[in-house]
């Protein structure tokens, strides 16, 4: 048992009704051994609707990101945690003290829409460990194409202030970089100044701005002027839906989809589903028929029981209760899950005949 165990243990039996943790969070809120936390330092306006969240991450935090990654977000909201997941726009620093998000409010994003508007400096909120493959390797390939749209740019933005910090962008050894902003306006593009003075600042970046209001939607057919040699290229790509499911099928196409590298902001249930069965909820009797294809989580609201959730993404763990007895399945990879006592994430599993959960 590590001596902080011991500590805590001990302080236990003297602070009973309260945990030592309820005490260390009246010395420093961001002091808990319970979850991870973050204080809001800056919200800092990017456009009209999008905004970065500079957040010092709590005791505990103990994760340097890689570049392209995102992080779980938890923020209290009318006295019930909401959680999201955003991608990272800071640059990893070993002896930084700081992560960021940069965010853009939806019209039907009322999170979203709570960060860029209604967050302020000081608030504290809870965080998810960094996490995602959508990365930029160490060292960088030699020629590098990123495709982006609308906030899409986040987690490039995290790569590119890395390759600038390590002097990537200045350096005639460096990779060569071609960037393609998909955009409705100029004033719409999160870090338009910024993307254009690196591309200004040295000879290894090129910028590529589309304005899609006025110029149209991004298709497979302007790479070839965007950027002749793409096919050789290792590329990264974040953007709206329709866009990455188009880069997928051009990259296809063309017989070179293993250089493609894509990020979706929303959950992809790609797995297969389970057989679907009879679900029952041990602590209130009710009992519900679905098919493979609904969640656990889906499942018990439709039957009226009050199911704990947070992202509804598989990021906060919020949802997890005990299988008692069963088998269910992940919809995002197809894992299955058999054992007693296993505890399971509600709003990515589904049954995969009958089952029982302890809720």
């Amino acid at each position: 048992m590590s001596t902080w165990t011991r500590l805590r243990t001990a302080a236990s039996g003297l602070t009973t009704p309260l945990q030592p943790d309820d005490y260390l969070r009246l010395i420093n809120p961001l002091w808990t051994a319970r979850e991870l936390r973050g204080r809001v330092d800056k919200v800092i306006r990017e456009t009209e609707d999008a905004a970065t969240i500079v957040i010092r991450p709590g005791w505990g935090w103990r994760w340097p990101h890689q570049p392209g990654q995102y992080i779980g977000i938890g923020v209290d909201v009318d006295g019930r945690y909401h959680w999201r997941s955003y991608s990272l726009s800071s640059p990893p620093r070993r002896r930084g003290r700081h992560v960021a998000v940069t965010v853009r409010a939806m019209p039907e994003g009322f999170i979203s829409d709570h960060l860029v508007n209604g967050l302020a400096p000081g608030t504290i909120v809870r965080l998810a460990a960094p996490q995602g493959d959508f990365v930029l390797p160490d060292p960088p390939p030699p020629r590098i194409l990123f495709l982006v749209a609308g906030s899409g740019v986040t987690p490039v933005m995290a790569m590119l202030r890395t390759l600038a910090r390590r002097g990537h962008l200045s350096d005639e050894e460096g990779p060569d970089i071609v960037v393609h902003y998909s955009s409705p306006t100029p004033e719409r593009m999160i870090f338009r100044d910024e993307l254009r003075e690196l591309a200004d600042a040295g000879p290894r970046m090129t910028l590529h701005e589309l304005h899609t209001d006025s110029d149209g939607m991004l298709a497979g057919e302007h790479l070839d002027e965007i950027c002749p040699d793409w096919r050789e290229r290792e590329t990264w790509a974040c953007g709206p839906g329709p866009m990455l499911d188009m880069l997928c099928e051009h990259y296809e196409a063309a017989g070179v989809l293993d250089k493609l590298h894509i990020e979706r902001f929303s959950l992809e249930l790609g797995g297969e589903g389970g057989e679907g069965g009879t679900i029952r909820f041990r602590n209130t009797g009710k009992t519900i028929d679905v098919d493979g294809a609904t969640t656990l989580l889906e499942a018990g609201e439709d039957a009226g029981v009050g199911m704990p959730y947070g992202c509804r993404m598989g990021i906060c763990h919020t949802c997890t209760v005990t299988l008692v007895q069963g088998r269910v399945r992940d919809l995002r990879n197809g894992q299955e899950f058999a054992d007693t006592n296993d505890r399971i994430q509600t709003c990515v599993t589904a049954a995969a005949g009958d089952c029982e959960l302890d809720i």
